[in-house]
């Protein structure tokens, strides 16, 4: 189990750094389209709603087995990247954006899955964060990487690279897991998986926590950078800081759930992490009234965000163990959701002011504490 857990992290950095590098070179990859921002904001609309069914597919874990979901899943994203590789254009760019999502999309909970069916609870939360290093090292190892194949060769040189890679993790991932990695139940279907959610008041309440969660999260997140624009007027500088600020910030709230939410219990972790997290949005307007002030609520922020969030997958795993492909696929879609929801209400809260901000983010917070206390009851 610790080389699969090696693998799949590595896996996941090699998908992610797919998924996050269109941000800091999206100028970079515009130019070599030969289109404005706005266009190329398009492609990333897409993949945004486009991706949001791609949940969907992973709950075929539950029927063909989880090992299957992850070639899938992979098989899915090396077809995406392959797309622009042969079809260099805005088109091509983004039917690779959306397939590459899904692809991640269908692995995730797979892999999740399958970590839920070999590995004891009691240890459950260590090897779910292991595997979660790779989304901050596809940002702190990731990004240098792809913008030293950039400066070198151009802003087509990520996408080969890519492929390649993926191709390598996917030979790995056939021979390394066991052929027979699943029992399912012959008498399920997508539909009874799901119908047994929809009538589980703990899986629904425990899908909700991350859904508020990430709403609350999203309102900050996606105001953050105009925040410290207006308030320092040092777009570059302070953005470029601040993105280096919040990949450690995953880093270290992957590294604590290691050390802690196994210790803790699953329940107490993600509790703490949301009043943890509640308090240090509280804090952001007290400590932004300088440049280093505001990087460091950011870094309290996320590293409590980050906890709470790697803290609720472990949690799931075990909430319906019949249906956990399903339970897990849901949860990524839950989190969507929510991001969907803070997203355009982070513009009218910032209307007003940013400690109005902060405080939609701890309401979210409350309303997943709400959650998690009807989920433990049940």
């Amino acid at each position: 189990m610790r080389y699969q857990l090696t693998l799949f992290t590595i896996i996941r950095a090699v998908i992610n750094t797919m998924h996050r590098m269109i941000y800091p070179f999206l100028g970079v990859f515009a130019r070599g389209l030969g289109v404005n921002i706005a266009e190329l904001s398009l492609a990333l609309t897409a993949r945004s709603v486009i991706g949001t069914f791609g949940p969907f597919a992973a709950i075929v874990a539950d029927k063909r087995g989880r090992k299957f979901g992850m070639l899938l899943g992979l098989g899915v994203f090396i077809a995406g990247v392959a797309v622009v590789v042969y079809w260099p254009t805005l088109i091509g760019l983004t039917i690779a954006l959306v397939m590459s999502t899904m692809g991640k999309y269908i692995f995730d909970p797979s892999m999740q899955a399958y970590i839920g069916d070999r590995v004891p609870y009691e240890r459950r939360g260590l090897a779910i964060a292991v595997t979660e290093f790779g989304w901050s090292l596809a940002f702190i190892l990731g990004m240098p990487l792809m913008g030293f194949v950039i400066s070198r060769n151009g802003w087509m040189a990520p996408f080969p690279l890519l492929v390649l890679m993926g191709s390598l993790m996917f030979g790995l991932l056939y021979f390394v897991l066991p052929r027979e990695d699943h029992q399912p139940d012959p008498e399920a279907t997508v539909f009874s998986n799901i119908r047994l959610v929809w009538l589980s008041v703990p899986a629904l309440a425990g899908l909700s926590i991350g859904l508020w969660a990430s709403a609350g999260n999203e309102v900050v997140n996606l105001i953050f950078g105009v925040w410290l624009e207006d308030a320092f007027a040092l777009k570059i500088v302070a953005l470029a800081g601040a993105s280096a600020v919040i990949g450690f910030a995953e880093l270290g709230g992957e590294g604590l759930v290691a050390l802690f939410v196994d210790r803790l219990g699953k329940h107490r972790a993600v509790a703490i992490g949301l009043v943890a997290n509640s308090g240090s949005a509280l804090l952001l307007p007290l400590l932004g009234r300088t440049t280093a002030g505001a990087l460091v609520g950011l870094f309290l922020f996320y590293i409590t965000f980050e906890f709470t969030l790697v803290s609720i997958i472990p949690m799931m795993t075990e909430v319906l163990p019949g249906a956990r492909a399903t339970v897990m696929a849901l949860n990524v879609a839950g989190e969507s959701l929510g991001r969907a929801i803070g997203a355009p209400l982070a513009p009218l809260l910032y209307h007003y002011s940013f400690p109005v901000v902060a405080v939609g983010a701890v309401l979210f917070n409350v309303f997943a504490l709400l959650a998690l206390r009807r989920m433990v009851r049940h």
